[in-house]
């Protein structure tokens, strides 16, 4: 449960927290949300059915959410575009200790990617200062895939 809780609701009530101050002053903009490749695909050499659909949920909550705040409204409210980035596989503090554990194979992981190696985190920078500023101003409800063309299912 604290999975959901955190990857999702978390998510969700942060989201909803920035929209309110947006629409309060009338700020159009974009908002950024975290899901991930797990989102959309099942990953081989990772075994987390209550992950990867609490990342599903994010993906589908930004396309709601891009629905719902998109459009400007009268009073210059609203006109918020929402869409995600879904990461691939990310070394990570917490993915190392996943593997420390057991729970997901590096090996596996790199082996699914075209690449032939896992990410880091600043490789996913430009495509958040993307996803935030006017160069995708005509984009919203989107998600954004970066996962070294891995080969899951």
């Amino acid at each position: 449960m604290k999975l959901i809780e955190v990857n999702y609701i978390g998510v969700f009530l942060s989201a909803r927290a920035c929209a309110r101050q947006m629409y309060k002053y009338k700020v159009q903009g974009s908002i950024c949300l975290i899901a991930s490749m797990s989102g959309t695909i099942a990953n081989r050499g990772f075994i987390s059915p209550v992950y990867n659909s609490s990342k599903a949920a994010v993906v589908q909550l930004g396309r709601n959410l891009a629905m719902e705040w998109g459009r400007e409204n009268p009073d210059g409210s609203g006109g918020i575009r929402v869409n995600t980035l879904s990461p691939g596989h990310i070394v990570t503090p917490m993915v190392e200790e996943n593997f420390r554990r057991g729970e997901a194979n590096r090996e596996e992981w790199e082996n699914n990617s075209m690449l032939g190696r896992l990410s880091t985190p600043d490789e996913y920078k430009a495509a958040g200062l993307f996803l935030l500023s006017r160069a995708s101003s005509y984009m919203t409800g989107h998600d954004m895939k970066i996962d070294g063309g891995t080969t899951a299912w």
